[in-house]
């Protein structure tokens, strides 16, 4: 139900007897050029990606491949990214991790006051945008969570009125697939990002949309983060197209497409999110909500107490 048939005549002897349909060469699908192509018809300021990058996996021409393949969009308007799975690239005893993705996509943390190209931070049109690592230390007692304590720290929500968090593994996750795997960060780290107040969570791994309400310890909450799983870009892995049933009650919508997502931030209090689909037009928007931010709703006001209390512990 799932295929198609393709034929052809040609008078040449050497024609492949079968065709690769839906991709190009290399580890990229044709989804994946497809993405890029409707990202090209947008107005944006910025293109922000939550981990996993040219799928390389040890194999270094790939990274040559992925940047031609982004080169067009990526050498118009800044990419701000953060590390996948597929970014590791470590052998134990003769190769650390993320040597590749760190020589090849410098990010701006020694800025943010980070010592790892892992996770930094950085402010752009009225928002404070936190690029955490799925795939670092992130306890309590690590390097990230004390960089990010200070970090949050120093934030102003009178000039940046919306805080943003990416990071690749989802906390928040319906699909079957990597069920569990943000949990030990999630752990960690949700106390910490909802006593701060961050407004919208992007997240990526799992291949499929999903959009929540405003949640904080696995259920609905009014003052906690949306989060978004927008890994659907386009990948030689296909689609995540499991979900749980019945869905939880945070989650809203919930699709196995690939496609993009777009946010604007319109003012200090409202911003649109909207996901497009590949099969359809780029103006068309298959899912979309206006969003409320936290500094205008009250919220932050309830939390000050809560943030205090663990910048000023462990």
């Amino acid at each position: 139900d799932n295929h198609m048939r393709v034929s052809w005549i040609t008078n040449d002897p050497s024609a492949p007897s079968t065709v690769e349909y839906g991709t190009s060469p290399g580890q990229y699908t044709g989804w994946t050029k497809s993405t890029l192509d409707h990202i090209n018809q947008c107005k944006y300021d910025m293109h922000l990606l939550p981990g996993d990058l040219s799928y390389a996996d040890y194999l270094q021409h790939r990274w040559d491949s992925f940047g031609e393949l982004v080169q067009p969009l990526a050498s118009a308007k800044p990419w701000m990214v953060t590390e996948g799975n597929h970014e590791k690239e470590n052998i134990p005893f003769i190769k650390d991790g993320f040597q590749s993705y760190n020589a090849r996509w410098k990010m701006p943390y020694e800025e943010s006051r980070s010592s790892s190209n892992l996770y930094y931070s950085f402010d752009v049109a009225g928002a404070h945008i936190l690029m955490l690592g799925s795939y670092t230390d992130y306890d309590k007692y690590s390097d990230q969570y004390n960089w990010l304590k200070a970090d949050l720290a120093k934030v102003d929500r009178k000039k940046t009125p919306w805080l943003l968090a990416l990071f690749h593994v989802p906390w928040y996750n319906s699909n079957v697939a990597h069920q569990g795997e943000g949990d030990g960060m999630m752990s960690s780290m949700e106390p910490l990002l909802h006593a701060a107040g961050v407004d919208i969570v992007l997240a990526g791994h799992v291949h499929a949309y999903e959009r929540s309400k405003r949640v904080y310890n696995g259920k609905s909450d009014p003052c906690g983060a949306a989060h978004i799983t927008i890994g659907d870009g386009g990948n030689y892995e296909g689609l995540a197209r499991r979900y749980k049933n019945p869905a939880p009650e945070w989650s809203v919508f919930r699709e196995a497409s690939f496609g993009h997502g777009e946010l604007k931030l319109v003012n200090s209090s409202h911003a649109l999110w909207s996901w497009h689909r590949n099969d359809d037009d780029e103006p068309i928007r298959s899912d979309e909500v206006w969003i409320t931010s936290l500094a205008s709703s009250g919220c932050l006001a309830g939390k000050a107490q809560d943030f205090s209390m663990i910048l000023a512990g462990p």
